[in-house]
Order: structure tokens, then C-alpha cells, then sequence
């Protein structure tokens, strides 16, 4: 057996430890890549999604570059630590036990499953958004008080798109982390 897996002390030979952080940071950055990406989609469908919302929270990357340079660094900030983690589980799960000419292939399958799945997921999101803006706002009228929202249309529209990559992403990293734990099994 290549590792234990005790549920309160994981333990893994040290050998694998280079091979989870490469994943890991791999992860890392490719999510980051993808939701500032992301995010100028998300920044043409409501710019006050990030000015009212994103903006508050991530007020220490605003260096007064342009806004949408800004919904960029917001979309990387927001999705680095979630592929980081991402990451590591896959190569917590199997990919780090893998032999070099295999873990390369899989890691980039494995990936390739979390990304299409966000892209689905916020697809769909942005799908059920569309759909909840012709009927009535009126269960979003808070929100439009509180941050005095011009387009709530276009609010929602991006926090549904928003609710379904990382609904996605989870769904993402699930499928592809069955796959890995398969080929790492087997």
C-alpha cells in the first residue's frame, strides 16, 4: 500500500510531497486563470456586481487600475484558493501516486473535468438567471436597497451564473476525483 489513510492523521511518504504541491499550485493557477476570465464575462453583465458587491471585499487589490482590470484580479483572488485546494485533494486522492508518464495525462484530464463541469454548471446558472429575471425581482429588493442597484436584472443574472460555476466546480472536482481515485486504484 502506497499510503494510510487515517481519518484524523493523513499520512503519505514524503516522496509524494513535491508531486501534491506541483498539483496543487497547478490548481491553484488555473483556477485562478479561469475565474479572471471568468469574472469579465460576469463584469459585462453587471459591472455593479463587482462595484457594490465584489469591491468592499477585495478593497485592498484595487490599485485604481480600470475596472475591468480589477474584476480580473477580484475573479483571481476568488478562485486561486479554490483550486489550490482542489488541487491537493486530486493529489491527495490518487494523482500523486502515480507514475510521471500517467500523472501528467491525468492530472490534465482530471482538470480538464473540473473546468468543463464549472463551465456547465455556470452555464446552467446563468441559464436559471435568465429565466428568474422575467418574472418578478421582488425576493432581490432587498439587495437593490441595500447596495442601490441600478440593473438588479443584470445582478442577478451574475450571482446565478456566479451560484452555478461554483456549484460546478464541486460537481467538478467530484467527478474528476472519482476518476483519479479509479486510475490510481486500478
Amino acid at each position: 500500500m502506497y499510503f494510510s489513510m487515517n481519518l484524523l492523521y493523513p499520512t503519505l511518504p514524503a516522496a509524494y510531497w513535491k508531486r501534491m504541491a506541483i498539483i496543487a499550485i497547478a490548481g491553484s493557477l488555473l483556477a485562478g486563470l479561469y475565474s479572471a476570465v471568468h469574472d469579465q464575462l460576469s463584469y459585462t453583465l453587471s459591472p455593479e456586481y463587482f462595484t457594490k458587491l465584489k469591491a468592499p471585499q477585495f478593497w485592498y487589490a484595487d490599485f485604481g487600475w480600470s475596472p475591468r482590470v480589477f474584476a480580473a484580479e477580484v475573479g483571481f483572488l476568488a478562485g486561486w484558493g479554490v483550486g489550490l485546494i482542489a488541487g491537493w485533494l486530486l493529489a491527495r486522492v490518487g494523482l500523486a501516486r502515480l507514475p510521471d508518464e500517467i500523472r501528467r495525462a491525468a492530472t490534465i484530464r482530471a482538470f480538464a473535468i473540473i473546468a468543463g463541469v464549472t463551465l456547465l454548471g455556470g452555464s446552467v446558472g446563468l441559464l436559471l438567471g435568465y429565466w428568474r429575471t422575467q418574472t418578478s425581482l421582488a425576493a432581490w429588493s432587498e439587495w437593490q436597497t441595500l447596495l442601490q442597484l441600478d440593473d438588479l436584472r443584470g445582478f442577478v443574472l451574475v450571482a446565478y451564473l456566479h451560484a452555478g460555476s461554483y456549484a460546478g466546480a464541486l460537481l467538478g472536482l467530484v467527478a474528476a476525483s472519482w476518476r483519479v481515485a479509479a486510475l490510481a486504484s486500478g
